[in-house]
Order: C-alpha cells, then sequence, then structure tokens
C-alpha cells in the first residue's frame, strides 16, 4: 500500500499536469486537422465567393512606431470616453484601435497605469477591430472618414461617420454601452447606374504575439470564435508556426475575436446571419499579423438602392457576469450573442471548472471576499466527497491497526517475497479491508485540484482580489522567508537561475506543515527508502506549490487541514490511538515508556 499511494500521489499529479499536453493536444491537433481536411474536401463554392476578401490587405508593412506617435499621425480621431473606456475611433478606415481599460491596472497599485487593450496597427503589436463594405477585393480598410466636428462618443451621443467612394455612399453609427459593447450600424446607397455587389464584413486583427504572452498550456491565447454552433481556437504559435492550421468555416451567427489571458477584442455579426469565418496568420514565421475574420452573404444592390447591417465590437475584461449579460436575449436586456461566455477557456474538464466558477462567484459576490469565497468553495468539497473520503480513512486506520501482523509477516518471509504478497492478501481479506482504498481521496482530490487551478488561471475575477495579508489571490503568495517575509530590503525571486524557488511564502509554508503533519497520521512505511520519501515529499509539494496562485495555495492548506481533523476522528473511531509523541517525534518531545523499553 505504501509503494501505491506514493505513486499515486506522484504519478496523478503529473499526468493530470501533462494530460492536456500530451493526451488532450494532440487530440485536438487530430481533430483539427480532420476538419481541416473535410473542408478542402467540400464544394469551393464559399471559397471562391469569398477568396477575394477573406483575410487580406488590411495591414501595411511599415516600420512601428510608438503607439503616441501613431496617435499623432492619423487624419483625425473620434475620442472615446465613458465609465469605463477611453481611447479613439481612428477615421482612416473607420476602425477602433486605440482603447483603453479604465477600471483595470497593470497592477494591484492602482496608480499603475490602466490596461491598454488596442493599439494602432502601425505599432509593433498593432490591434484593432473593424467592420465595413467590401466591394470585390476593395475592402476600404484605410478608406478616409468623416466626422461631424468636435464630435464625441459617449453612450448617450452616438457618432455618425461618412464616406463617399465614385457613386457609393456609405454611413457608419458607432454606438457604446456603458460597459464595453458598441453597436455598429451601417449603410451603403448605390447611386451608380448599375447594379452593385457588395458583402458586409468584419475583423479582429493583431499584429506580432502580445508583449506579456507566456504560452501557458494550460490557457487559449490567439484567434477564436464560435461559428454557428461550434467553438474554434487556434492559439498564437500553432498558427505562426503553420499557416495551414488556419480554420475556414461557415455558420449562423457566433462572433470572432482575438484573446488574452484576461482580455477579449471581439466582432459579432447579426446572429441570424450566415457568415464565412477565417481564424489566420496572414503574415509570416518571423512577422505575423493574426486575424479573426467573417464576412456575410454576398448582396446586389440595385440603383438607387440602399442597405443597411447591424453588427456589434467587444472591446474589454473576460468578466463572466459581463460576457453572460450579453448572451441573453433582447427582451432581456442582452443582444443575444451565442455562447459568448466560451471565450474563456474552460478546458475539457468544464464540467468540473464551470460549477466551481460558479460557486466561488456567488460566495465571492455575495460575502465579498474571495478568499472567503475559497474557504467555502473547500467545505462544500469536502462535504461532497465525504462519505467516500471516510470509507478511505477507514481502510487507513484500519491499516495501521495491521502494521504489527504486517510487519511480521515481511521479516518472517523476508527471503520469500511472493509467499509474503500471498500472506498479506490472507491477511487482507481476512480484515474484509481494500489496501487501494486509502488511496481514493487523493484521486479524487487530483481532477478537482486540477479543475480549481485552471480556473483561477483563467478566471478574471479573482484577479487583483485580497485575503488577509495577500493583495492578488490569482497571483503567488506576495511574502518569502528568504527575506524575512519582506523584513529584508530585497526580492529573493530576482536571483538568477535559482529566483523562481525562493518565493516560498508564508501560505506555501503553512501548507507544506500540514501535509506533513497529515502525512504523520497515516501508518508509516516499513521500508527505509520508501519511509525516506514519505519524509521529503510535503516540504517538496510545499516548493512546488509556492509559484501557483495563493487561491490554489489556500485550498490545498485548508483542504488538508480539514482532512486531517476528519482523518483523526475515523482513526479514534476505529480504535485507532492517535499519539503525537510517537508519530510527530519533535525534538522537545520525550520517548514514552513503551518506546523507551524497545
Amino acid at each position: 500500500m505504501d509503494r501505491n499511494l506514493i505513486m499515486a500521489i506522484v504519478l496523478s499529479m503529473g499526468v493530470l499536469l501533462a494530460w492536456d499536453f500530451l493526451i488532450l493536444g494532440p487530440q485536438r491537433d487530430a481533430q483539427e486537422a480532420a476538419r481541416a481536411e473535410q473542408a478542402a474536401q467540400q464544394s469551393q463554392e464559399t471559397t471562391e465567393d469569398s477568396a477575394d476578401i477573406l483575410g487580406g490587405g488590411l495591414v501595411e508593412e511599415a516600420a512601428p512606431v510608438s503607439v503616441e506617435e501613431a496617435l499623432a499621425r492619423s487624419p483625425g480621431r473620434v475620442p472615446i470616453r465613458t465609465e469605463t473606456l477611453e481611447g479613439s475611433i481612428n477615421l482612416r478606415g473607420g476602425r477602433v484601435d486605440d482603447l483603453k481599460l479604465l477600471q483595470y491596472h497593470e497592477e494591484v497599485d492602482e496608480s499603475s497605469p490602466v490596461i491598454r487593450l488596442l493599439n494602432p496597427d502601425e505599432t509593433e503589436h498593432g490591434h484593432f477591430i473593424q467592420q465595413g463594405w467590401a466591394l470585390g477585393k476593395e475592402l476600404g480598410a484605410r478608406a478616409e472618414w468623416q466626422a461631424p466636428e468636435a464630435a464625441v462618443l459617449t453612450p448617450s451621443t452616438p457618432v455618425t461617420l461618412t464616406r463617399t467612394a465614385g457613386d457609393l455612399v456609405f454611413e457608419k453609427t458607432i454606438s457604446v454601452d456603458d460597459k464595453y459593447m458598441f453597436t455598429v450600424q451601417q449603410t451603403i446607397t448605390n447611386n451608380s447606374p448599375g447594379d452593385r455587389v457588395v458583402r458586409a464584413y468584419a475583423t479582429v486583427t493583431q499584429r506580432n504575439i502580445p508583449e506579456d504572452f507566456r504560452n501557458f498550456m494550460i490557457l487559449h491565447e490567439g484567434p477564436l470564435g464560435v461559428i454557428g454552433t461550434k467553438l474554434y481556437e487556434r492559439k498564437y504559435n500553432t498558427l505562426r508556426k503553420n499557416k495551414n492550421k488556419r480554420v475556414e468555416e461557415a455558420g449562423v451567427g457566433g462572433w470572432i475575436g482575438i484573446t488574452n489571458k484576461n482580455w477579449l477584442a471581439a466582432a459579432i455579426p447579426p446572429q441570424d446571419a450566415e457568415i464565412d469565418a477565417v481564424l489566420t496568420n496572414r503574415g509570416t514565421e518571423e512577422n505575423p499579423v493574426f486575424e479573426s475574420f467573417y464576412a456575410m452573404p454576398a448582396e446586389t444592390l440595385a440603383p438607387g438602392q440602399s442597405l443597411t447591417k447591424t453588427s456589434y465590437m467587444f472591446g474589454g475584461p473576460k468578466d463572466v457576469d459581463l460576457l453572460q449579460s450579453y448572451e441573453a436575449q433582447p427582451e432581456d436586456g442582452g443582444l443575444g450573442v451565442y455562447d459568448f461566455d466560451k471565450a474563456v477557456d474552460w478546458g475539457h474538464l468544464f464540467f468540473l471548472t464551470r460549477p466551481i466558477f460558479y460557486t466561488l462567484n456567488f460566495f465571492g459576490d455575495l460575502i465579498g471576499n474571495f478568499g472567503v469565497a475559497i474557504l467555502i468553495l473547500t467545505l462544500i468539497i469536502k462535504l461532497i466527497l465525504f462519505p467516500l473520503a471516510n470509507k478511505g480513512y477507514e481502510s487507513m486506520s484500519k491499516m495501521k491497526k495491521l502494521q504489527p501482523e504486517i510487519k511480521k509477516l515481511q521479516e518472517r518471509y523476508a527471503d520469500d517475497k511472493m509467499k509474503m504478497q500471498q500472506e498479506m492478501m490472507a491477511l487482507y481479506k481476512k480484515e474484509k479491508m481494500n489496501p487501494m482504498a486509502g488511496c481514493f481521496p487523493i484521486l479524487l482530490q487530483m481532477p478537482i485540484f486540477y479543475a480549481l487551478y485552471k480556473t483561477l488561471f483563467v478566471t478574471i475575477e479573482l484577479r487583483h482580489q485580497p485575503f488577509l495579508y495577500i493583495s492578488d489571490l490569482s497571483a503567488p503568495d506576495p511574502t518569502t522567508i528568504f527575506n524575512l517575509f519582506g523584513l529584508l530590503p530585497y526580492d529573493p525571486t530576482s536571483v538568477p537561475l535559482i529566483g523562481v524557488i525562493l518565493g516560498l511564502g508564508i501560505l506555501p509554508i503553512m501548507m507544506g506543515i500540514a501535509m506533513w503533519f497529515q502525512f504523520k497520521l497515516n501508518p508509516p512505511p516499513t521500508d527505509p527508502v520508501q519511509a525516506q520519501m514519505f519524509a521529503f515529499m510535503p516540504w517538496v509539494f510545499m516548493f512546488i506549490f509556492a509559484p501557483f496562485a495563493a487561491g490554489l495555495v489556500l485550498y490545498w492548506f485548508w483542504n488538508t487541514f480539514l482532512g486531517i481533523f476528519q482523518q483523526w476522528y475515523i482513526m479514534e473511531k476505529n480504535g485507532v490511538k492517535v499519539e503525537l509523541g510517537e508519530r510527530i517525534k519533535l525534538p522537545w518531545t520525550k520517548k514514552s515508556a513503551s518506546s523507551e523499553a524497545k
């Protein structure tokens, strides 16, 4: 059992952390390749109709400039001012390419800069949203628009942009709500003597990989979209290294965009409109230009006829309540955007990550503190797993009672391993116990632990949320023992090479102590090598957990702390005396008379 328990703990952690990379990742790649092959074999009607406009000619190659210089170069801009947003609309192209999120800062300190989401395309990391009309190969991507003098876009003052191209007149009315959604009403009028064929389109473009990109294995960052009813995702590096991984799909409604860890820029068509969508890299591996693009079906405008389309643009945080508010139907105050909350990477364990998030979010909003919400979530998980965990602890208690008998068998059959195993199995059968049952509580915790890790990592709700001395539950414990928890004026984590393991804060240390205490309650291994492994494991896990989100370490500490009392109760109930002096052997603990007699 000791060997199996060690393997269960060590291998389960490794398997779960590698699962997405080694198993689910290749499966996704295989599915994507199959979809791409199927799409290539389908009728070429859509491809022929849209090849002229799907992903082309929106960003001019040029030496990058600073954001300030790019803004100054613009021929004209319409300011955007709301309680949540600040930025401007570029009259060249009529695109939104300058947007800051006023309620979110780069650091916990509110004096730090606010988050800049969108940048002009002339910058190194140009990122923008644009909607317009395609006329054959002509997108009008950099056409000059006109705006009323002194126009300012606010929730109460929409702005109408106009331009003329030959016999065609374009009008674009942009409004914004008090959150992060723009409504775009586009009208095109044909004043020519002949018919004109037009297609409404939208694009979200990102030049190069963002500066703060860290390529996390468990997090999707890059182009994505719900096309029809299916979610499609392509990571930055996937498209950068292999342009054949592009997505080209058709569907009714949905949305397309580009996402980073906490932020989303998206373009949303009318939910009853058919769209042809593309997620691609139009640049090179060295200078990628990522694009999420959709185009509606081509329509013919007769002389004197006008055509109007209403669509949407989103630029803001991936707050689940916010995204789901836009999913609501118009009669309920929303826009009916299908599966908009799938911008959050719930992962393949969504059946765990979603309930965990909803529980955390409910209690976090109710109490006003997400640290307390994590403690409550832990109690709920403990209650759900209580019956099965009790079975496991009962098995471990029985195993501990059998330790003297097992030791005798090991001594008696030291030279006959097979006979020893047979006798031990006979003893287990006689006592009606399953030696593996003690591993079940640990094994059950692994997927829950992974799901909580992912939930804390991919959702923005815990970002910059405080608890006691911790200022951000989504970041590692800010203290470290190697500078006496802040008393010494230096940061050990900045030390090259080894700094990553020097961030050993108060919470990871408490977790390590709790794990060590719980291990001491378990039946001791009779093999000296296994005993040494058991002795070191809590401290190894302490260093492994130190760089994890503080909210995750808080969960594991509190879960272990509660498990100690549960296990202690079950041991006493099954007649196993918990002798702390014998088990823990603290330096100041005197040996008992029975121990000295031995």
